[in-house]
């Protein structure tokens, strides 16, 4: 059985060396990350099975990612090929205050962005074959042929039984607050979890108030969901189906690598509620883990997370 199926695009990141700017830049470092291909890394970092499913261009360049995430672990034996379109990249400039960094997408045409329903493998979503499947807002972004391919995938869980998990994940880059709106109501209608930023509360629900008021007024959108609020410094909330609200606060951490943490955040709560742990605390202190780390990729360890939730870690201690 697998744990989990996430669904999405995996990119690769070129980012110039020690905080230079692109146009200083003689050379680039390279990461492979996305959404759901990182959270399906974390997961089976931390002990689950997960099974990436997407479209990749069958080249060097697909071919190095889909070993990339089998080399972690990750199931990526229904990775969907073509030898059409190509792989999407983004540049990232990695600021230092008072200089934000900056995000330039090269993803246009991509593979994933040209899946459609037809490509959806029918015979995946078996009766008893996984426990949840997973995916984000950014997929129902890359293109109307991705969101009817994600509301095909999403609806064969649904009626085989599986978990549904959605994290709304809006980026401005790919559409507006409306559209990610308008779209995800489906999705956040019918999760069991949902993960939702404060921000993306804010500007895509149109939720206004503090963290709690958001919460109450998330569970009376969706009163079906365990819904996870992620606040940033500030840790993160849930509100159960019964309308109880927890609250924890972030682990102190330094950030070297601050992308991909929501992504760590979702793996974390995900291994939690389907092993009976904590979800909320092994969420926000694998997201911690996650910011210390370089790379989009959650590249963590069970014994990582389980020495700062016994507040083991950041002694000093060389191990």
């Amino acid at each position: 059985m697998i744990d989990v199926i996430t669904f999405g695009e995996a990119l690769y990141r070129l980012t110039p060396p020690n905080f230079q700017t692109i146009s200083q830049a003689s050379s680039f470092d390279y990461f492979l990350g996305g959404s759901e291909a990182n959270t399906a890394v974390g997961l089976a970092r931390l002990g689950l099975k997960s099974l990436w499913l997407s479209r990749l261009t069958d080249n060097a360049l697909g071919r190095r990612m889909a070993e990339a995430l089998q080399g972690q672990g990750v199931d990526t034996s229904r990775i969907i090929w073509t030898d059409q379109d190509r792989i999407g990249l983004y540049f990232m400039e990695e600021g230092a205050p008072p200089r934000d960094s900056q995000v330039i997408y090269d993803r246009a045409n991509s593979s994933m962005s040209k899946i459609n329903a037809h490509h959806i493998p029918v015979d995946l979503f078996q009766p008893n074959y996984a426990r949840l499947f997973h995916t984000t807002g950014i997929t129902l972004a890359l293109s109307g042929s991705a969101l009817g391919a994600t509301q095909r995938a999403w609806d064969l869980a649904r009626s085989r039984g599986y978990q549904l998990s959605f994290d709304l994940n809006h980026r401005q880059k790919l559409w507006t607050a409306e559209a990610c709106n308008s779209a995800s109501q489906p999705f956040l209608e019918t999760a069991h979890l949902i993960f939702i930023a404060y921000r993306d509360a804010q500007n895509v629900l149109a939720i206004d108030g503090t963290p709690d008021d958001t919460l109450r007024e998330l569970h009376q959108r969706y009163p079906q969901a365990l819904i996870a609020l992620t606040q940033g410094a500030d840790g993160a909330s849930t509100v159960n189906p019964a309308g109880e609200i927890r609250h924890q606060s972030a682990f102190t951490a330094q950030p070297i690598g601050r992308i991909g943490g929501g992504d760590a955040f979702s793996a974390g709560f995900l291994y939690g509620y389907l092993t009976d742990a904590d979800p909320l605390r092994w969420a926000v202190a694998t997201a911690a883990i996650k910011y210390t780390l370089s790379g989009d990729m959650p590249l963590i360890t069970q014994p990582m997370v389980e020495r700062l939730l016994n507040q083991q870690a950041g002694t000093g201690v060389i191990r």
